[in-house]
């Protein structure tokens, strides 16, 4: 997939270097609605993005490509969490969270294509996996 895309790791991570999430701003949303809408945000950006599932692919087994998609992450989506996340100690835990329901959807459904995950459609997947992220962002923390 990297050679096929961007013809060796180096350009791989040159075009992560400026990759750029485009995240909404969630205080543009409804409060209730921050997790589905996240969800269905991501498996668009999956969808229809090369460099993100070129990323994903390559960090599984590359520590590089691993460092990029943990610092997209950390440097784009705790930030926007923050502006809605009830306290601001727990940014970084519940990013992290949220991380890793949206990057382990994206590699049950695109990568090892697990069939079950394959065959839901994206309303389905925003249904199951929206009220998780809804939690992450805005619930209480439960013991």
């Amino acid at each position: 997939m990297v050679m096929r895309y961007y013809g060796n790791k180096e350009k791989l991570f040159a075009a992560a270097a400026e990759f750029d999430l485009r995240l909404p701003d969630p205080r543009a949303m409804p409060p209730d609605e921050l997790g589905a809408r996240t969800v269905a945000y991501f498996l668009q950006r999956w969808e229809g993005d090369e460099t993100l599932m070129a990323l994903l692919r390559a960090g599984v087994t590359n520590e590089a490509a691993a460092a990029w998609l943990r610092d997209i992450f950390a440097s784009q989506v705790a930030p926007l969490m923050a502006a809605v996340v009830p306290d601001p100690s727990e940014v970084p835990t519940r990013a992290g969270l949220m991380a890793s329901q949206i990057l382990g959807l994206a590699l049950t459904r695109y990568v090892l294509r697990l069939p079950p995950v394959v065959a839901m459609s994206a309303d389905e997947l925003v249904r199951w996996v929206g009220p998780t992220i809804q939690r992450y962002l805005t619930g209480p923390q439960q013991l």
